[in-house]
């Protein structure tokens, strides 16, 4: 089986472009964008600290407001594909590849439907366990199957275990880097020879949806082999550390069949992209300022979280992006109870690391409030 070449994408099964792709609604207008663009934490509840899904706390860039005033005028017309091509060009600048091989949207659940659908059912796919499942899942629903491979000793991606588990019903392979819940990063002359080894069996997808968090995020990127032609893809997204989690988009940097196959299915598609979510994502790739700014208010305070935690002598991993990841000693049920009663909303458990706990990276204020509540729990907690 070519898992890249052009047949339609889902012999079994009729999806609209609708179906394929997560709709976007308007999620922010002229009456609620907020006045300090650099440093609004999302709180739907005023009495409520959200340190649960990873969003950016710094906000996004001043730039966007301007960009989304602009369109605020015209959201009763759909986004135009002028403009969903102005981005694809912007973005094929900005990462060096060619236009024709990004395909813009959160598609990872796309890529969990074609990929499982293409060969038929049966098709494994290997991905890092605990994580992200959005494309796994996706597979599943087309017959495929995911083979968990737990991580190393270092909480991070174990490429030889992945490498191991390659065989003749791999479908692709999946990994996330900086990894989701633990934020480590892969050696990088590792995880390059493994991508290049891996990608001569199978697509491997690379979801670097954090990876702009580190300070030499560019070298580190897998996109130098998508430079190359190597059979691997790269996601990103503009939700992290550009601030647009109420507006959603990202893209992926792919090989140029399959890139072909998408675009005839209609992702990448203007309309289902939506006209806010478009302007947002240019104005925010424009502004080259915002995200060294993000970066490095988010490493400043995720030391001081470090130190927190090695006070407490707790373990916890080496995460370079915008949450920490620690062991509580206690199930993590409990723990989120102790703090959810406290006003303090922490992400979601994470099996097997049943003790552990992963807390986003807030402002200073929300971080200095919840440290003093996790000293108070973890100097209580059961040993």
């Amino acid at each position: 089986m070519d898992p890249m070449n052009n047949r339609k994408l889902f012999p079994t099964m009729e999806f609209t472009r609708r179906s394929l792709l997560k709709g976007s609604g308007l999620a922010l207008t002229l009456g609620v964008l907020p006045s300090n663009l650099l440093a609004v934490p999302f709180s739907p509840q005023a009495d409520t600290v959200h340190l649960n899904l990873n969003e950016n706390a710094y906000g996004h860039s001043p730039q966007v407001r301007a960009a989304i005033e602009r369109e605020l005028s015209r959201i009763s017309r759909y986004a135009d594909a002028d403009a969903a091509k102005e981005l694809t060009e912007q973005i094929a600048v900005y990462e060096r590849v060619a236009a024709e091989q990004i395909v813009l949207g959160e598609i990872l659940a796309t890529l969990g439907l074609y990929l499982g659908s293409e060969g038929g059912p049966g098709g494994e796919f290997l991905y890092s366990t605990p994580g992200y499942l959005a494309l796994i899942d996706a597979a599943a629903h087309v017959g495929g199957v995911g083979v968990p491979v737990p991580l190393n000793a270092n909480y991070e991606n174990d490429l030889a275990a992945l490498s191991a588990g390659i065989n003749s019903r791999t479908r692709a392979l999946y990994l996330i880097d900086p990894h989701n819940p633990t934020g480590t990063v892969s050696d990088n002359h590792a995880l390059k020879s493994f991508l290049r080894e891996s990608s001569q069996h199978a697509p491997v997808i690379v979801d670097e949806a954090y990876l702009e968090y580190t300070p030499d995020f560019a070298s580190r990127s897998a996109v130098s082999l998508v430079r190359d032609g190597a059979n691997v893809l790269v996601f990103r997204t503009f939700d992290k550390i550009h601030g647009l989690a109420g507006l959603p988009i990202g893209y992926a940097l792919v090989p140029r069949p399959l890139a072909d196959a998408l675009h005839k299915q209609g992702v990448s598609d203007a309309e289902s992209l939506g006209r806010l979510n478009i302007a947002a994502a240019s104005a925010a790739l424009a502004d080259r300022d915002h995200v060294p700014h993000v970066r490095d208010r988010v490493a400043q305070e995720r030391a001081k979280w470090n130190r927190v935690l090695d006070e407490l002598r707790v373990t916890h991993t080496a995460s370079t992006a915008n949450f920490v990841f620690f062991d509580t000693g206690r199930p993590q049920q409990e723990f989120a109870e102790a703090l959810r009663k406290r006003g303090v909303e922490i992400g979601r458990a994470f099996p097997p690391y049943a003790h552990w706990a992963r807390i986003t990276i807030g402002l200073p204020s929300e971080n200095r409030l919840v440290q003093n509540y996790v000293r108070e729990l973890l100097q209580t907690s059961p040993k």
